[in-house]
């Protein structure tokens, strides 16, 4: 027989009676998880993120790399919810220059902010630990703007809601009662903050998001949200010592597998399926964070090799070329206020780093010039 993983409750909504899944506590019973399903796919997770770990500290600054992962992050994670951003979006938007899709650039970023917090929290001792307020203080952040105007930020939810479909009575999947919410979050942080020592970190932060996401407790968010909670997971039990694996690009790739391996928990009582799924996806993801690691690594070495080589280059040059990671998309106004210089200092150091091929001019105006580290954003891109 397959395991059940919770019960049932008739709910009403917009004048509908429909069945809403109250899922049972964690861990898995009845029977418990089979460690050898996903004990060789939990090994080569880990030996995977001890990689990146070890690939990222032979980079000169992880700030840089923070910034990008960071970001890709964020985006991937808006993009599964249908956001339309795209990375040059988001650095023109931080660069102050003009762009179109503000909404879905002001959601991203919303995320990014969210993170910031959350990480923030984590790393000082006075912070909130991983619990229910955490998750809602950060819920507060994400939806902070005009698109989260009636969404309760920052509160459980006090409607019932569903997923898929066109209205309760055809949704895909019908979460718990909005009363049955608090207690299910209650439970679930027993859980995170309980020592659970035949079940390994990674297998729990596959058990704790997919629990979040079948409660669904706030009206909207709750997709990136359950994704933050991945990452805060990932730090806040040393898998990770900082975020530099974007999961959510996995995911996004495979989200019909994502969606179906979910939905198989609380129809099949398939744990199994979902943690062999989840596993897999942090090895990808966290090999694919590597391989970019070592490709931005290169990249910014042999451009450093070819500045530091150029007779003309300076000290103001060289500062602003240690600061392009972080500002791909750049003015010669945003320029001076990084180095803190005069603008024909400034426009000195960014036309050589435009002679190099480093900066690429996109304007092709003599005013009002905006440039780009067109060879970082991408590789970035891809």
């Amino acid at each position: 027989m397959p395991r059940i993983t919770g019960t049932y409750a008739l709910s009403t909504t917009l004048g509908e009676t429909v069945r809403s899944f109250i899922p049972h506590a964690l861990p898995p019973a009845e029977p418990m998880l089979d460690p050898s399903i996903w004990a060789a796919a939990n090994e080569a997770a880990v030996m995977a993120l001890q990689r990146l770990s070890a690939v990222a500290g032979l980079v000169p600054s992880v700030e840089w790399l923070l910034y990008s992962a960071i970001r890709q992050e964020a985006l991937m994670t808006s993009q599964i919810e249908g956001t339309q951003a795209t990375l040059i979006d988001l650095f023109d938007d931080e660069a102050g220059l003009t762009i179109t899709n503000t909404d879905d650039v002001e959601e991203v970023t919303n995320y990014l902010q969210a993170f910031q917090w959350a990480r923030t929290q984590l790393r000082s001792p006075q912070g909130l630990p991983i619990s229910v307020r955490f998750l809602s203080e950060a819920h507060r952040r994400l939806l902070d703007g005009a698109r989260g105007t009636g969404k309760q930020p920052g509160e459980l939810r006090r409607s019932q809601n569903w997923i898929g479909g066109t209205r309760p009575g055809n949704a895909a999947f019908v979460p718990p009662p909005p009363d049955q919410v608090p207690a299910l979050l209650a439970d679930l942080e027993r859980f995170i903050h309980a020592p659970q020592a035949d079940l390994p970190p990674l297998v729990r932060v596959a058990l704790v998001h997919a629990q979040f996401e079948t409660i669904h407790p706030y009206l909207d968010g709750n997709g990136r949200i359950g994704r933050l909670l991945i990452a805060a997971l990932l730090e806040q039990w040393q898998l990770l010592p900082e975020p530099l694996m974007y999961l959510s690009g996995y995911l996004k790739q495979h989200q019909s597998e994502y969606y179906r391996r979910l939905s198989a928990i609380r129809t099949d009582g398939d744990w199994e399926g979902w943690v062999q799924f989840f596993l897999e996806a942090v090895q990808s993801a966290a090999a694919q964070s590597e391989r970019a690691v070592v490709a931005l690594a290169s990249l910014v070495a042999s451009d450093r090799r070819r500045l530091l080589a150029h007779p003309k280059a300076n000290a103001v040059t060289y500062r602003l070329f240690e600061l392009l990671p972080t500002m791909p998309r750049l003015s010669v106004d945003r320029a001076c206020e990084a180095v803190q210089t005069t603008f024909p200092t400034a426009n000195a150091a960014i036309k050589l780093l435009a002679d190099l091929g480093i900066l690429t001019e996109l304007t092709g105006q003599k005013k009002n010039r905006t440039f780009s580290y067109a060879a970082y954003i991408r590789l970035l891109s891809q």
